[in-house]
């Protein structure tokens, strides 16, 4: 199935499930899945100008600056892929990167049709997060409650150990949410005022969680 409209934000705390929606998203529309921060790592191991640039910050643990990130988000959102649309994970999270990307979408003529809020309680996300475990060797993601692996501390997928994360353990956690509601929950005002915040129930299983965006997406369309 091809919507040439479709053009997608993905919002949500940390947790609340939008890289797994945005995969199954991305396979149902046929539109590419751009996660900031795996675009920001290509331009890097392709040693382009631009990643160069985006290197002197990251090998120093520092936060790339914003023009840059939209200077490496304008060139990924011309390539032959996303003529059909695509889907941000990751990106905006502040208001000022929002702001800017919608003049980098003016520039190039395109604009954002939906995004999707995946609404999730903090006490939830704290549940999720402290049940996550990361596999050491291929980074496939585990929740011991809602898909946990088929053999204990073992992953399905290439049996590397299951590790939980430094920025998965409990204090980690509530800083990492104490940043998503100052700097990105400001968003969802932002967006709504644009009418374009489509609200998701995010606490519901996976699989009605993708059926309520579809859903959602689908009215949006027909009043577009």
């Amino acid at each position: 199935m091809r919507v040439i409209w479709v053009r997608i934000i993905l919002l949500g705390p940390p947790g609340s499930g939008k890289g797994t929606q945005a995969k199954l998203l991305s396979k149902k529309y046929s539109i590419p899945h751009i996660a900031m921060g795996d675009i920001l790592r290509e331009e890097v191991a392709k040693k382009t100008p631009l990643g160069k640039k985006v290197n002197i910050y990251m090998s120093k643990g520092e936060l790339v600056p914003d023009e840059i990130v939209i200077e490496v988000l304008k060139k990924r959102l011309q390539e032959a892929d996303c003529v059909n649309g695509f889907i941000l994970d990751g990106f905006p999270r502040t208001l000022n990167q929002a702001k800017a990307l919608d003049n980098m979408l003016n520039e190039l003529n395109l604009k954002i049709d939906a995004v999707i809020y995946i609404d999730v309680p903090d006490e939830e996300i704290m549940k999720r997060l402290s049940l996550r475990r990361t596999c050491k060797v291929c980074g496939r993601i585990y929740n011991l409650h809602y898909n946990p692996p088929k053999q204990d501390g073992k992953c399905d997928v290439c049996g590397g150990e299951l590790i939980i994360r430094d920025d998965d353990k409990p204090e980690v956690i509530k800083n990492r949410l104490k940043v998503y509601n100052d700097q990105t929950k400001p968003l969802v005002n932002y967006y709504e005022t644009h009418k374009l915040l489509i609200r998701i129930n995010g606490v519901d299983p996976i699989d009605k969680v993708f059926q309520q965006i579809v859903k959602e997406l689908s009215l949006k369309k027909k009043v577009n």
